[in-house]
């Protein structure tokens, strides 16, 4: 992806965690072991995941520092209720990613991998904008999914049909 579609850094005055214990301290609810090995995990690398996924890359049933399933799914609620991660449904699953800090921005997704493509476009935005003003809405976000296939899987696609057609 170009220069020119990447995402800009947002400057944010708290941390995830910080954030994140604000938002507990608000609710009168604590910080503990199972919701800080969380978001420690989802916010130590940037990317987009499943509950599923995340359950997997978590320690297992028995090894020290284990988070249980219904734990995960409720933190992830509560990630999201406190602004630190954004839910969107793909493919009839919900999928997260990194909200606090990240500015807007939109996807291609491939259909083949599901890899998921970030990207901002200042045209986009002045396009939505404009779309919005004819019909005097105000708005408020937007959520931009484009589907199709990633070069690396149309690239793969053109391989396997090479070494069909040789036979």
């Amino acid at each position: 992806m170009s220069e020119e579609y990447s995402l800009e850094n947002v400057k944010v005055s708290l941390s995830p965690l910080q954030r994140f214990e604000e938002y507990l301290q608000s609710r009168g609810m604590r910080m503990t072991k199972p919701r800080r090995a969380v978001l420690e995990h989802v916010f130590a690398r940037h990317e987009h995941f499943d509950a599923d996924t995340l359950i997997e890359q978590l320690p297992s049933h028995g090894q020290d520092g284990y988070v249980g399933r219904a734990t995960v799914y409720r933190t992830l609620k509560e990630f999201v209720d406190a602004g630190l991660l954004r839910e969107f449904q793909l493919d009839g699953r919900a999928v997260y990613e990194h909200d606090y800090g990240y500015p807007q921005h939109d996807h291609l997704y491939c259909q083949e991998c599901q890899k998921l493509i970030e990207f901002q476009s200042d045209e986009l935005l002045e396009l939505r904008e404009a779309v919005a003003r004819k019909s005097n809405f105000r708005v408020t976000g937007h959520r931009f999914i484009i589907t199709g296939n990633c070069e690396e899987c149309r690239a793969a696609k053109r391989r396997r049909r090479q070494r069909l057609d040789m036979i």
